[in-house]
């Protein structure tokens, strides 16, 4: 085992790429369970999105026309998801496991004839300056746009969950939607945009992994990537900063056990591959031990159903 052939600079790179889809799905994610809703199926729509933005990307030859299909695909698909809850009140964690699985089968229908098929490549952003300083220069400023835009939007939700009024109206109805209702707000409506919202970043970020982190289509290959965006909603205490953190923390494991299999570390392949979920699954315990779901910082009416009394 030579640890010498090991490249932080190459790490850290490669490390930003794995943990983009994971941000954006987390993203998503935070805004719509910030509004009271809790969807399940994250893992669902980001291999919509994944289908949706390699097969258009395909077939139109442009990365970018393909990565607003995937947007597209995974709002489509959470649309499905809003009417079942917002209008027929299904019960949320049971559509959202119901979406997962509809979303996997029908990007596999649709992805059969694509196969072995290659996108077009994106192209890297040249930073004047910052791309020329040594080390850091490749390791943070030789990426792509959507990198960049994932960390843009972190902060663009962060400012309207906070310091706008509409972002403050979507907290309060996921605090409380009766007085929300009360007062006036649409609970609905508003719920039913942040899903919407919450659907289009999921599919971003899988087309994010179908376009440029692994550039091919391949059955199932969001590979649990949504479950660890849900957990890193938790993870990150519903505040918008933290998923940086979480993201990143998730994708550089993901990244280390990679770099540890190329250098022959003498460990079971299935045991390195399973190291992102089973940390994963040992922060929400330790996360949850002797504590509450307001104690955690997780809105007041999130899973509840709004039934609107006349």
């Amino acid at each position: 085992m030579d640890f010498s052939s090991i490249d932080p600079t190459i790490i850290v790179y490669n490390l930003m790429i794995a943990a983009t889809p994971i941000l954006y799905a987390a993203l998503g994610e935070l805004v719509t369970e910030k509004s009271g809703v809790l969807n399940l199926g994250v893992e669902g729509m980001m291999i919509i999105g994944a289908i949706c933005g390699f097969s258009v990307s395909v077939e139109t030859n442009s990365v970018y026309i393909g990565f607003m299909a995937a947007a597209v695909g995974g709002a489509l698909l959470s649309i499905l998801f809003a009417v079942m809850t917002q209008y027929f009140l299904a019960n949320q964690v049971a559509s959202g496991l119901a979406l997962t699985l509809f979303g996997l089968g029908l990007a596999a229908l649709l992805g059969h004839s694509y196969t072995g098929q290659v996108p077009p490549q994106i192209s890297k952003l040249d930073i004047p300056i910052l791309t020329n300083i040594p080390v850091l220069g490749k390791m943070l400023f030789a990426h792509d746009f959507f990198v960049y835009l994932s960390l843009i939007l972190v902060f663009v939700v962060w400012y309207f969950l906070s310091r706008t009024r509409l972002g403050l109206i979507v907290k309060a109805v996921g605090e409380n939607h009766e007085s929300a209702h009360a007062i006036g707000y649409n609970v609905t409506r508003i719920r039913f945009f942040c899903i919407l919202f919450g659907g289009a970043l999921a599919g971003l970020g899988g087309g994010y992994l179908s376009l440029v982190r692994v550039p091919q289509w391949t059955e199932g290959m969001t590979a649990g990537a949504g479950w660890i965006a849900l957990a890193i909603v938790v993870f990150s205490i519903w505040r918008p900063w933290r998923l940086i953190l979480g993201a990143y923390i998730f994708g550089g494991i993901t990244i280390l056990q990679l770099n540890l299999q190329a250098i022959g570390v003498n460990v079971d392949v299935a045991l390195l591959s399973m190291t992102p979920y089973a940390v994963t699954i040992v922060v929400l315990i330790l996360m949850s031990l002797n504590l509450s779901k307001k104690s955690l910082g997780a809105p007041g009416s999130l899973g509840k159903s709004f039934v609107k009394v006349v």
